[in-house]
């Protein structure tokens, strides 16, 4: 078995998100229903760590939680060491569907994370442009044509999304986010609607994107096979109310090749996954 040494190197650093002690209850039929139960776990710079676990067991909670959208009842949610719970505007988000607006074309649709951007550069400066962290909208232009390029979509960029296929709907939401400023990106069952030989394209072409800029990457994946291909670290949760009972190093070096998805360790580590999510709420973290 070949250790990920970049990966383990990475966790040395000061985390670049940290869930800390999270409790989430909601009501319903007058009753509270807890959630999230003393659920922690860390995001380093550069990392991409995924999470797993059964259905109802609140990954989608906590994906809200973390973006802002939600207020845990307890415990903190920190970026860079600050307290940011309850934050909103510090991460980038890509749900399962694209998510793309369909009165814009493709490059109207990722302009947004850059014209975003932009306004909140001006902001920063009292509304001033010229200033060296703002770019013309030609600029913007040129760099946004130049992702689509780079996701196979040139020659698409004046199309409208509805005439796309998914995979290439889910190409440009993922330059969208790619290009979006936060430093912090949240991927929710991103290519859970596609089918399997197109989600394992998308999975290649996500890292072969990925891999040259290292965004730290937080993905919520129902995949293990998914979840072990794509991440350095993997948490796996108990049913609700959701704590982690496990946290897996993948041992895998990168650049990742799919030839790995067969190898004795690869399977090995699937079959683990795989017992722990069917024990539940068992306790025999790793």
């Amino acid at each position: 078995m070949v250790m990920n040494k970049t990966a383990l190197d990475r966790t040395q650093e000061s985390p670049k998100l940290e869930v800390f002690q999270i409790d989430k209850s909601f009501e319903r039929d007058r009753q509270r229903h807890t959630v999230l139960k003393n659920l922690s776990l860390a995001v380093h710079p550069g990392e991409f760590v995924s999470i797993i676990g059964p259905s109802g067991s609140g990954k989608s909670t906590l994906l809200q939680l973390i973006g802002g959208l939600l207020e845990p009842d307890s415990g903190e949610i920190r970026m860079g060491g600050r307290n940011v719970t309850g934050s909103k505007g510090l991460i980038s988000y890509m749900p399962q569907q694209p998510a793309l607006f369909p009165w814009y074309t493709l490059e109207q649709n990722v302009l947004l994370a850059l014209d975003i951007a932009e306004s909140n550069a001006k902001k920063r400066h009292g509304g001033a442009g010229g200033t060296p962290t703002t770019a013309s909208r030609e600029e913007r232009r040129a760099l946004a044509r130049t992702w689509l390029a780079r996701a196979g979509l040139g020659g698409y960029e004046e199309e409208y999304p509805q005439v796309l296929s998914g995979g290439m709907q889910q190409r440009a939401s993922f330059v969208r986010a790619m290009l979006s400023p936060q430093e912090l990106i949240l991927l929710d069952e991103p290519f859970g609607a596609l089918d399997a030989l197109t989600r394992l394209q998308m999975q290649q072409w996500l890292l072969s994107i990925w891999e040259e800029h290292r965004r730290s990457v937080l993905l919520v994946t129902h995949s293990i096979e998914e979840a072990i291909f794509l991440s350095d670290r993997i948490y796996v949760l108990s049913a609700a109310p959701a704590q982690t009972i496990a946290e897996f190093q993948v041992p895998f070096e990168r650049p990742r090749d799919e030839a790995i998805i067969n190898c004795e360790p690869f399977i090995r580590m699937k079959r683990d996954i795989y017992q722990l999510l069917q024990m539940g709420s068992g306790q025999h973290a790793r």
